[in-house]
């Protein structure tokens, strides 16, 4: 059984770029991805796009690092990152499949997002397509 889309409430793409002016030049000012929010910490940035029904976040190397330390204590990330947010108990179960397969039970509380993480391996730019599926929570 799949999960419904309306269990999903917010999809976020993140992007780690090296040229953050030019990202934000191209998805800003280029593609008219309007501009929801900004923040800089000496040299780490951040710009948030509305990208209609999703944001896309450009983020510089250093933000990068600063999330990875915050999350899990030291650079780990690869350069796209994917957080779903989804109703709390509607989602039990997430799967990714790229080059390798990944499966993570969930077990969501409150409003906290549930963040998909690609590690290393599961998707490279040669592979043909990422699927991802969920299914719902069991109930008791």
């Amino acid at each position: 059984m799949r999960g419904r889309m309306g269990d999903v409430q917010e999809l976020r793409l993140v992007l780690t770029v090296s040229d953050f002016e030019a990202a934000v030049a191209l998805y800003r000012d280029a593609l008219g991805l309007a501009e929801l929010a900004a923040w800089s910490d000496g040299d780490a940035k951040i710009v948030v796009l509305d990208g209609g029904r999703a944001t896309l976040e450009l983020i510089n190397e250093e933000q990068a690092k600063a999330i990875d330390q915050v999350e899990v204590g030291s650079r780990v990330s690869g350069p796209v990152r994917i957080a779903l947010r989804v109703r709390p108990g509607s989602v039990g179960l997430l799967e990714v499949q790229a080059d390798q397969r990944m499966i993570l039970p969930v077990t969501p509380t409150g409003d906290k997002p549930i963040d998909l993480e690609l590690v290393p391996g599961v998707y490279t730019a040669k592979s043909p397509q990422m699927v991802v599926r969920w299914e719902p929570a069991r109930t008791p």
